[in-house]
């Protein structure tokens, strides 16, 4: 399988990973952006990918960041149909509650983890079958 992309500008680095193993490939930011405490922004890679049939693009946090400098992503995971072929973004947000965050070209900014995925036939009913759990949802199994 081969995951095709565009640079869309010079300053945009190519999805990698950091380990030969490794489920996510890194995404960089493709440009500078500053996102105040408690903000959020979109940031823009530089790329544009070409997801193959049957699989989607999941676009995951950087646990680093994270822990760091409160760096999480508004829409996790972000999804990236195989049909899309604009620039990948990623949504952004500051969750500390005093210091900005600077992003810098080049910045890993987030990870690209790609899934399979199918697409079942839609049938409305009337009614679904009975199942042990039923409609138990929100702490339905205790603490």
């Amino acid at each position: 399988m081969i995951l095709h992309y565009t640079r869309l500008h010079d300053d945009a680095r190519s999805p990698a990973p950091a380990h030969d193993d490794d489920a996510g490939y890194d995404l960089h930011a493709g440009e500078v952006a500053t996102i105040a405490a408690g903000e959020r922004t979109s940031v823009g890679t530089g790329l544009a990918l070409a997801i193959p049939e049957g699989l989607a693009g999941l676009v995951v946090p950087r646990s680093g960041l994270a822990l760091r400098h409160g760096i999480a992503l508004v829409n996790s995971p972000g999804l990236i149909d195989p049909g899309y072929r604009g620039e990948l973004r990623v949504l952004l947000l500051n969750t500390d509650r005093r210091e900005r965050f600077e992003v810098a070209v080049g910045d890993r900014i987030a990870q690209l983890v790609l899934v399979a995925f199918s697409a079942p036939e839609l049938r409305e009913l009337a009614s679904l079958e009975e199942t042990v759990r039923g409609i138990g949802g929100f702490g339905s199994t205790g603490r």
